[in-house]
């Protein structure tokens, strides 16, 4: 008789499948189909991660190597609490199970043996932390108003940063450091330290001050608070970047 399960609900998934006595495991998932590109794999995926987990943020990206491929779903924001590690054991065993299905497996670690469609991961990143401290209440909020798009053309080499706050009482803590260059993907001080500039999620800035979330699961509203003085102020002494 044809199975009766629904196509949300395999009647196995990849966390479920049990190793057989001589080591070997063999799981292949009911949404998955042969040479599939890694490019029509990757969006399938992620409208399935969309309508089945709709209240989760996912940011899916893929690479390709020597040997095989990887998809990566990163968390960016989920209703839940993923602070204990039970919970983010949980939570990526359940999403990790869903992409699974895309995919096959093959393997027996007795025998060193491994072959898959691809590699998936799930990874709890930043922005959820940022999400999280936001809904638990942030220590020194800030406006939101210049965009990190904005933030990225006005600061300029010659512009001073003041770290007012970071975590674990951090070396420059009250320094005003200068900005020397500032690259697509991060911006260098003297003494050719750097920071790299967040998402878009993990940003605030004011004018004057600009907060960067760098949470994790012991410190969720870890964060850098620095005071931005541009090199060249406006009328008001705010500086040319101010709004």
């Amino acid at each position: 008789m044809p199975s009766t399960a629904p196509v949300e609900a395999p009647a196995r998934l990849y966390s479920e499948t049990p190793y057989d006595e001589r080591g070997n495991f063999h799981y292949q998932g009911d949404l998955y189909r042969p040479s599939e590109e890694l490019s029509t794999l990757c969006r399938r995926i992620e409208a399935h991660l969309v309508s089945h987990f709709p209240e989760i943020r996912f940011a899916l990206r893929s690479e390709r190597f020597t040997g095989g491929r990887k998809i990566t779903a990163e968390v960016l924001d989920a209703p839940g609490d993923l602070s204990t590690r039970d919970a983010q054991e949980t939570f990526i065993t359940t999403v990790r199970d869903q992409i699974e299905r895309f995919g096959f497996c093959r393997t027996n670690p007795l025998q060193d043996y491994w072959n898959c469609s691809f590699y998936a991961e799930v990874a709890i990143g930043q922005a959820y932390w940022a999400a999280l401290a936001t809904r638990r209440g942030q220590a020194n909020p800030v406006d939101n108003l210049v965009s990190l798009a904005s933030f990225r053309k006005r600061l300029k080499p010659g512009d001073t940063l003041i770290l007012l706050h970071a975590p674990f009482n951090h070396r420059a803590l009250g320094a005003a450091r200068k900005v020397i260059e500032v690259r697509s993907r991060d911006f260098v001080f003297e003494g050719r330290s750097y920071c790299d500039f967040p998402r878009a999620s993990n940003f605030a800035c004011d004018g004057r001050l600009v907060r960067i979330a760098i949470g994790n699961e012991h410190d969720p509203d870890a964060h850098l608070l620095y005071e931005w003085q541009p090199l060249i102020a406006g009328p008001n002494g705010a500086g040319s970047a101010a709004m």
